[in-house]
């Protein structure tokens, strides 16, 4: 199906998204009318070879003609009126920089297949909870028939080893009968036979013929049943095993779901299976050659061969097979998995993807860590694997009661060698160890956990958690405990496709393309979308890490990573309901405000508040009817923690011209109703409203109701009437509860304007 064609079937909320990708510079019209041709033409090509760009536009522009046609016969003016308008501006804009247009267009083709993934992500969710209804591609459908295919083989292989124990059998006997008869040694020597003895020799002449013959061609298809082997085994370890450890490294900073592992340990344990199999033909073989040899014996020549192979496929197969399932992560800090704070508990999975009943509790693990910190690991360090504790019967040991605890020995117990690095810098391996003997080979297993980093104070955990994410976004090698001495750039799309999922993993809704121009904007400066998806980000520099940003006193990275919290603990269900706009700047939020009416109100994040905050922006009308935006100082934690951000929307009050408390929060942006976006997050039982009389200079604020209060110098302007701050009214609320305490059914105050409180946030 083709691209625009999905993209129109897609929930409202995703069309929503994609309308903003559109704009003059590539009218989603044109993208309309020529849907299949657009998707047809290598436009990041285009965007860099001038000479082809020229072209495509060329022949966009004949497309466009041939379009407009169309809309003549068919007599359709406003197509015609709007194609007409999109020529002329194409023309005029792009006809002597054709690369301009081609690389806008590759930028939009390329958000679209990312919301087409976001949304096809988000519908199989449910599916990836239930392992057994994932999709199988036709690359595991190769794979499920080449098992199959060696499967088969090495059962008609037993059958060949028997054919061949037989005929082994009958010469051995037949030479045997006539050497105890001496007719044999009488050939030997060169005497005459009678013609029966030589009937008889010629006979066993045949069946040694037969014999070779055979055990040639075992050995033949032995030696091409190896190499099948070790073909699909490459693929289950370098490629089946590799996708899941990179989706493991995605999932957990927060993408898609990791894929249960029990289809790659079925495959895996089919073909060990199949490879103990072959390896006791061969051992068959060997018994067989030491029972009767001759001179050119095929088995002498390649059995060794196929024995090493055969062992070194085996034990390779094993190592590969002892995985991480579960990486450490802290109980109590689910979402940031890899961070590891000391003396604090974190669990972690192992489990051996060859499920030999066998080999059930006869494997000890040991846990150590890297010596590039002195760490003691404390708890139950060594248990044995077994299949009783997992669901599905896997070979697994879960390790639920580990602690670190650091020595401290000069330079605060690291080495010389990462002396330069802060210690949210600092990757380390926990690794897991055993030994496994099974038909008498002895395989020394050890597999590591991705890196993580280990920290002493809880406040460490926002730039630890920013290394695990930079890391694991850049690079699919899981030992690279240097990565930091010399970190490589990111780009803005890998960097803004996981801010998305630092929201998504936690929430049902990630970020917007909008909301992510935002935050791109406070991260580049404003940039062309181009501009944006080519920009490199530095780590540590003047991005993310721990610079500033600017006329800020606090890092960016710090202030989403506030903001992300705030959105978890206090506002998840507004979130959720897509009712917050989040990042917004403010230039964008006075344009797609000043054409609404009077009492549209959006939600939007504190760009000044370090810890997290949430405000509203409405817009109202002033004496003279001119638009005004106003906003509210930002609500933190603290003040959410005493009422919900749904009860406050709903309760909160200005005073009007005429001294009577009003509302200015009418319709959430677009057009929701208050009442019918956030009504059912409040309490059931109303707060009766305080009785407002006397000194219109003088308001009461009921804490039940959360007013926000002022002072009016303008009764005919509502616009120079500005809210107090949540901070004062917390100040004035505590003041007022040690002056009386138990009685705080009203405060009354009169609250001097100043400049500080006046500004809209």
């Amino acid at each position: 199906m083709a691209q625009w064609n999905q993209l129109q079937q897609l929930e409202t909320r995703y069309l929503e998204q994609l309308y903003h990708l559109y704009s003059d510079s590539f009218p989603m019209e044109l993208r309309q009318f020529l849907a299949p041709w657009i998707e047809s033409q290598d436009w990041a090509y285009a965007a860099n070879k001038e000479s082809h760009a020229t072209l495509v536009f060329h022949n966009l522009l004949g497309e466009i003609d041939q379009q407009y046609s169309r809309f003549l016969q068919e007599n359709n003016v406003l197509y015609q009126h709007n194609l007409r308008r999109i020529k002329q501006h194409l023309q005029s804009k792009y006809l002597e920089k054709p690369m301009d247009i081609a690389r806008i267009v590759a930028r939009c083709l390329w958000e679209e297949q990312r919301l087409l993934q976001t949304a096809t992500t988000a519908a199989q969710d449910g599916q990836a909870a239930h392992p057994t209804g994932t999709v199988v591609t036709e690359k595991q459908q190769i794979l499920e028939h080449n098992l199959q295919d060696i499967r088969k083989r090495v059962q008609d292989m037993e059958q060949k080893m028997k054919m061949l124990e037989n005929l082994q059998d009958d010469f051995d006997f037949n030479y045997k009968t006539l050497k105890s008869q001496g007719e044999l040694s009488q050939d030997l020597n060169g005497n005459s036979q009678a013609t029966a003895t030589r009937q008889k020799m010629a006979q066993l002449e045949q069946m040694l013929s037969a014999l070779d013959q055979l055990r040639r061609q075992i050995v033949t298809e032995m030696g091409g049943l190896l190499t099948a082997m070790d073909f699909v085994q490459k693929n289950l370890t370098d490629e089946e095993l590799a996708d899941w450890k990179r989706r493991q490294q995605i999932a957990c900073i927060g993408g898609p779901p990791n894929i249960c592992l029990d289809r790659l340990e079925t495959w895996i344990t089919s073909l060990a299976e199949s490879q103990l199999q072959i390896r006791q033909q061969i051992k068959k073989l060997e018994e067989l050659q030491q029972k009767v040899s001759y001179k050119g014996d095929p088995i002498i020549q390649h059995r060794p061969a196929l024995e090493e192979k055969i062992v070194d496929l085996f034990r390779n197969l094993m190592k590969s097979a002892f995985v991480v399932e579960r990486q450490p992560c802290m109980p109590m800090h689910p979402d940031r998995p890899l961070v590891i704070k000391t003396g604090v508990q974190f669990t972690n999975k192992v489990r051996l993807l060859v499920k030999f009943p066998e080999l059930n509790y006869q494997l000890k693990i040991k846990v150590c860590i890297d010596k590039s910190r002195k760490f003691n690991i404390l708890g139950t360090n060594t248990k044995v694997m077994n299949m009783e504790e997992s669901n599905n019967g896997s070979l697994s040991a879960e390790f639920k009661h580990l602690t670190l605890r650091e020595q401290r020995c000069g330079n605060g117990g690291r080495t010389n060698s990462d002396a330069s690095l802060i210690v949210t810098e600092e990757l380390h391996l926990i690794t897991f160890e055993t030994e496994v003997y099974h038909q008498g080979l002895k395989i020394d297993l050890e597999t590591h956990s991705l890196p993580v980093v280990v920290i002493s104070n809880i406040c460490q955990m926002p730039n630890a958690w920013a290394s695990i994410l930079w890391y694991n976004m850049l690079t699919n090698h899981p030992k690279n405990v240097n990565f930091f001495t010399k970190p490589p750039v990111g780009t803005w799309d890998q960097v803004a496709e996981v801010l998305s999922w630092q929201f998504s993993s936690t929430t049902k809704r990630g970020l917007t393309i909008e909301q992510l121009t935002t935050l791109a904007e406070k991260l580049l400066g404003e940039m062309t979308c181009l501009e944006k998806a080519m920009c490199q980000l530095l780590w540590l520099s003047d991005h993310l890490g721990q610079e500033n940003m600017a006329g800020k006193g606090f890092s960016f990275w710090v202030w989403l990573d506030n903001i992300i919290d705030l959105v978890k603990k206090y506002i998840l269900a507004l979130w959720n309901e897509g009712y917050i706009m989040g990042f917004i700047s403010k230039e964008r939020e006075r344009a797609i405000l000043s054409p609404k009416p009077p009492g549209t109100f959006l939600l939007r994040f504190s760009e000044s508040s370090k810890e997290g905050g949430i405000t509203f922006t409405w817009v109202e009308k002033d004496i003279n009817g001119k638009t005004q935006i106003q906003s509210v100082e930002p609500y933190t934690k603290q003040q959410l923690n005493s009422m919900s951000f749904a009860e406050i929307i709903m309760g909160y009050k200005i005073m009007d011209a005429t001294n009577i408390l009003v509302s200015p929060l009418v319709y959430l942006f677009p057009e929701i109703p208050k009442e019918e976006a956030f009504g059912k997050y409040c309490r059931p039982e109303a707060a009766p409203e305080p009785e407002i009389g006397g000194d219109p200079m003088i308001v009461m604020c009921a804490l039940s109701s959360f007013f926000v209060c002022f002072h009016s110098t303008n009764s005919g302007n509502t616009s120079d009437l500005f809210p107090m701050s949540p901070r004062t009214l917390d100040s004035l609320m505590h003041n007022e509860a040690e002056a009386n305490p138990g009685h705080m059914d009203s405060l009354t105050l009169d609250m001097e304007l100043s400049s500080d409180v006046a500004s809209p946030m």
